[in-house]
């Protein structure tokens, strides 16, 4: 037999939901159901569609599809006869008040992409100012550059190059800033600016990286670094400094990498740098590059084969089409845009005429 409550909600030694008993005489309502009727299910299936066009689209779709939910929720309403009702007010303002958030959230996420669409923009225009496009002779050296974004579209990407025509000869700076977006695009302006401050006045390349590491000292926060590659001209020579960069190729009777023999830190790290010399024969051409080139990968994991494509690629004639060659050979490796930013700088010294003996 079933255990006697005594009154007080209780059923033997078990516990029951509590009885609220209004302070007239009507039906028990217990909690459970208070809580079904608060919660209905259909304001929730109502609001799926605002919130994923809140998720996928603009402002101007989600107030169409919360349109539509809306109508949905009164044509429930009216098909169940409680359109007039107390509790179906209260969870037709929940649904409306729900839909007024998905809209405001639209809006302001479609507000942000624009405004951010719009750094982005600025800041390629400025990083192609800061990087000019290069293809003449200065001094005894032709130089010839490329610039290739990536095809990430959010990003900007810190790589970085120029040159100097300075008493000492051609001087050529090509660098990388650790990190993407507004923070990298700074540090390459303050590193670019540096160099052209620096570099008529260092007497050596060592000095010159040296003053650079300094001036941007105070920009650098814990974690950041700029790899840097310097490299002076002088005939029958190149003399460099490199700075946890990728060592440039030299392209003459055979293509080899120039690695220093002490390899130095970044720009920021605390670098000791050292000055090297390399022999220039006639005809002999040297390509700097950042790491967009040799951590470039297949889709299977596969590296870029630098120095086999690069042999090929210097072969042309003209140094604008083995720029492209080389670019295109990388294109074709990657099968798809770039994931990183890539800047290519060929130098080629020009051969000295020699004069006609006189007859």
């Amino acid at each position: 037999m079933p255990a006697d409550d005594g009154g007080d909600g209780q059923v033997g030694a078990g516990f029951s939901w509590p009885m609220l008993v209004p302070p007239t005489a009507g039906p028990a309502v217990t909690l459970p159901h208070l809580l079904d009727d608060r919660v209905p299910a259909l304001v929730t299936l109502l609001l799926i569609g605002p919130l994923l066009a809140c998720a996928r689209f603009g402002a101007r779709w989600t107030l169409l599809v919360s349109c539509w939910s809306a109508a949905l929720g009164i044509a429930t309403g009216l098909a169940d006869g409680d359109a007039t009702g107390f509790d179906f007010g209260v969870h037709f303002g929940g649904l409306l008040l729900g839909c007024a958030i998905t809209v405001y959230a639209a809006g302001r996420r479609e507000r942000l992409s624009d405004a951010l669409a719009r750094a982005r923009e600025v800041a390629r225009i400025t990083q192609e100012a800061v990087l000019r496009p290069i293809s003449r002779t200065l001094g005894d050296t032709q130089v010839h550059t490329r610039y290739h974004c990536s095809g990430a579209e959010s990003t900007v990407g810190g790589d970085l190059y120029d040159v100097a025509v300075t008493p000492y000869g051609l001087r050529v700076l090509v660098g990388d800033v650790r990190g993407h977006g507004l923070d990298a695009l700074r540090l390459t302006a303050e590193t670019i600016t540096g160099f052209r401050e620096l570099a008529y006045t260092a007497p050596d390349l060592a000095a010159l990286a040296d003053g650079l590491d300094t001036r941007l000292a105070p920009e650098l926060g814990p974690e950041d670094f700029v790899t840097a590659l310097l490299a002076e001209f002088a005939p029958g020579e190149v003399r460099l400094v490199n700075c946890g960069h990728p060592a440039p190729l030299r392209s003459g009777r055979s293509v080899e990498f120039l690695e220093p023999e002490v390899p130095t830190p970044p720009l920021g790290l605390r670098p000791e740098p050292r000055q090297y010399r390399v022999r220039l024969q006639p005809g002999d051409r040297l390509l700097l590059y950042t790491d967009g080139l040799t951590e470039a990968r297949d889709q299977d994991g596969v590296p870029f084969p630098l120095l086999g494509e690069a042999t090929l690629a210097l072969r042309e004639p003209l140094p604008e089409d083995a720029l492209d060659t080389l670019h295109a050979s990388l294109l074709r490796h990657t099968g798809a845009p770039l994931s990183d930013d890539l800047a290519l700088v060929l130098c080629q010294p020009v051969e000295a005429a020699v004069p006609a003996r006189a007859l």
